[in-house]
């Protein structure tokens, strides 16, 4: 995977001074499914009335550069950063939870131009880097636990032209992340006593974003 990445940052690099780069920046949310996760407060922390759902909010943020290398056809390199917390008040104390995920993805898309828009679908893939941070405040712990996974994702978005060269941007995507067991510095990972088992943080997700995309050079 890193020498696709470098790969394809090569040629965006040979092509920025014949063909059109995009840069995007975008915001967005993302409904989670992480049924191993969702068991474990579950069943180990959360009160009644503060249960984990099937699907929960997570807020994620991009940067994206791409070249086009036809009208139809789009590589580029995204890297996104999702942030995902939870925090309850459990008995004794504050049980808190981070999940942070690094999900960088080589892209590929069809692109359908039209009049001052364009239509792109696509889809992608990359390696997942995870950082998990639980906090017990009641016993004065808190321990990281992270993990290196892959995962990917199909994209449909559309962008409207705003000024000259510069897009709004809005999308839907559907991931799928294999993200494993994260552990932390003694390898050790986090157990679901009530099941007996090790919590994975593999993870299912439908986003929607907004942003802004510039483009660079070239022509339609």
């Amino acid at each position: 995977m890193k020498k696709i990445f470098l790969l394809l940052f090569s040629i965006i690099i040979s092509n920025l001074s014949v063909a059109q780069i995009e840069l995007k920046g975008t915001m967005g949310i993302n409904f989670l499914s992480i049924p191993s996760l969702q068991d474990y407060i579950n069943e180990n922390f959360a009160p009644s009335g503060g249960e984990l759902g099937t699907f929960n909010s997570a807020v994620i943020f991009t940067g994206e550069v791409g070249t086009f290398l036809s009208k139809s056809f789009e590589l580029s390199i995204e890297i996104p950063y999702q942030i995902f917390s939870y925090t309850e008040n459990v008995g004794p104390g504050q049980y808190e939870l981070a999940y942070n995920s690094l999900l960088p993805s080589v892209m590929a898309y069809y692109v359908l131009l039209g009049e001052g828009y364009n239509v792109k679908f696509g889809g992608g893939a990359g390696v997942r880097f995870i950082d998990v941070t639980e906090s017990k405040k009641w016993q004065g712990t808190e321990d990281t636990f992270t993990s290196v996974g892959f995962g990917g994702l199909i994209r449909a978005e559309a962008n409207t032209a705003l000024a000259e060269n510069v897009y709004a941007n809005i999308g839907v995507d559907l991931r799928y992340d294999i993200n494993g067991e994260p552990e932390n510095s003694n390898g050790n990972t986090l157990i679901n006593n009530v099941k007996g088992e090790n919590v994975n943080f593999d993870t299912f997700s439908l986003g929607v974003k907004l942003g802004v995309s510039y483009i660079i050079g070239g022509s339609n």
